[in-house]
């Protein structure tokens, strides 16, 4: 058994001035607990709009009635708060778990052996995003539940996912430039899959606003729409991303593609398939909160289905690798790209 080092005066005082490098000196981790706390991130910024979701389908956004204490008078939810304050003032520790899973992919990243700036970005992005959505969800309580503020609050979580989808993706590559496993023909065709999913996320933000699901039991403020022609066009654009998502997988097969790009086009169009059923059945059924909840967890996955589709056209090799010469005709080229 090791003996383990004294920490000198020197040691602590480097240690104050950057942790994480004082960390990075002392400790490498394996390529695999690198990837283990990026996903670790990932995993908790969907749990944290899983129960966002219960906060509001409980009736509970406004359990603490003002931020950033949970009271005027109290810092935590009391007894006399009852359930609501319990829910609402649980949801907001969740954030501190969330933050610490963010923590622990920085330091993971920073310590890596080489060191990878452009990973340790990605964790201190997501950092940021953290604390800016901690300060809206802050005014989002302040302003009563207004529905537009709702809907920024979870745009910038899903913005949140995307970020920490790339970092889990880039801990499994290296960092030479991307190489394209597809043409430009198949790349835009799957920009238009992600712009669409984007409009579809952000309509599915303004069904929320409009619904019957303000939050609270209190009268909240709505957004000045019909509900049931927005959730018509919600139901359109999921249709629009299941139709792209079909042709791409057609296209892919056509152009003898890589598995990569083609397993991913099949898990996002499952993932649809679950997430259609799902909202077809909640809008026959008025909306239980059960089901509203596992759509919204839905989203989440479709949103990162969505993003590892399009992470699955390029790839980063760890050391560059020689041009492989054209195999194939050119106008097969054009479409599926260099092998």
């Amino acid at each position: 058994m090791e003996r383990v080092p004294n920490v000198t005066r020197a040691d602590a005082v480097a240690a104050v001035r950057n942790p994480l490098a004082f960390i990075a000196a002392r400790w490498t981790p394996t390529p695999r607990t690198v990837r283990r706390a990026a996903l670790a991130a990932l995993v908790m910024s969907v749990v944290i709009v899983v129960t966002g979701g219960a906060v509001r389908l409980t009736g509970s956004g406004l359990g603490c009635p003002t931020w950033p204490k949970c009271t005027d008078d109290s810092l935590t939810a009391t007894s006399e708060m009852g359930f609501h304050g319990a829910i609402e003032f649980g949801n907001r520790m969740l954030t501190y778990v969330l933050c610490a899973a963010v923590g622990w992919a920085i330091i993971a990243a920073r310590s890596e052996k080489p060191y990878r700036r452009s990973l340790t970005r990605l964790g201190w992005a997501q950092f940021w995003v953290v604390m800016g959505n901690a300060v809206l969800g802050g005014i989002v309580v302040l302003v009563g539940l207004n529905p537009y503020t709702v809907a920024a609050h979870f745009l910038l979580t899903s913005g949140l996912i995307a970020v920490a989808t790339v970092m889990w993706q880039r801990t499994r590559e290296g960092d030479e430039a991307p190489r394209a496993l597809v043409g430009k023909a198949v790349q835009q065709l799957v920009w238009f899959l992600v712009a669409a999913a984007v409009l579809l996320i952000a309509v599915g933000t303004v069904v929320t606003g409009a619904g019957p699901h303000a939050g609270d039991s209190s009268e909240v403020e709505r957004m000045p729409l019909d509900w049931e022609t927005v959730s018509k066009a919600h139901a359109v654009l999921a249709w629009i991303v299941v139709s792209l998502t079909f042709a791409l997988w057609f296209v892919l097969k056509a152009v003898d593609a890589p598995k990569g790009p083609l397993h991913r086009t099949r898990d996002l169009f499952l993932v649809l398939l679950a997430q259609g059923v799902i909202g077809y059945v909640q809008y026959f059924t008025d909306l239980p909160e059960f089901l509203v909840g596992l759509h919204m967890l839905g989203s989440a996955l479709v949103w990162i289905a969505v993003l590892r589709v399009l992470l699955a056209l390029r790839e980063r090799p760890e050391t560059a690798l020689p041009e492989v010469p054209q195999a194939y005709e050119a106008t097969s080229a054009s479409i599926a790209g260099p092998r």
